[in-house]
């Protein structure tokens, strides 16, 4: 009984600091309040490519900064995350193998936030950004 209580409350506390490693922000888009997260359960940091060109990319980093390159190759630095509830579960549409997400992000010279669309293609292994940026993934 005591090994029992014992694993329960070792799963517990696992289970809390999982829970609580899930960054979430509150954000304000015109005169609404959203929440972002960067942790959605998939590889979603790294760099996104426009198709078959090296060149303009789009780098997400893990602390929730990254890179976004315009068409002209000019480079801004952004804050960026993936729509979710307040207590950090993503926020998502199923379709047929795929999931789409709500990106958002700013760049740091510019107050705004902007949205986008953001998906996973599970049978590609493909995440696309904006719909032209790429990134190849393994499970």
């Amino acid at each position: 009984m005591k090994f029992l209580n014992l694993f329960l409350l070792t799963l517990f506390l696992g289970v809390t600091q999982l829970h609580a490693q899930v960054k979430v922000e509150e954000i304000t888009y015109k005169t609404n309040n959203h929440f972002i997260t960067t942790t959605i359960g998939y590889p979603v940091i790294g760099i996104y490519f426009s198709a078959e060109k090296k060149e303009p990319t789009i780098v997400l980093n893990p602390d929730g900064t990254g890179i976004f390159q315009h068409d002209d190759l000019t480079k801004k630095n952004i804050a960026w995350g993936i729509e979710c509830s307040e207590e950090g579960i993503p926020i998502f549409k199923a379709g047929f193998n795929s999931a789409s997400y709500t990106f958002w992000y700013k760049t740091n010279d510019n107050e705004g936030w902007v949205h986008t669309q953001f998906s996973i293609h599970f049978n590609k292994k493909k995440m696309y950004l904006m719909g032209e940026r790429v990134k190849e993934y393994d499970d």
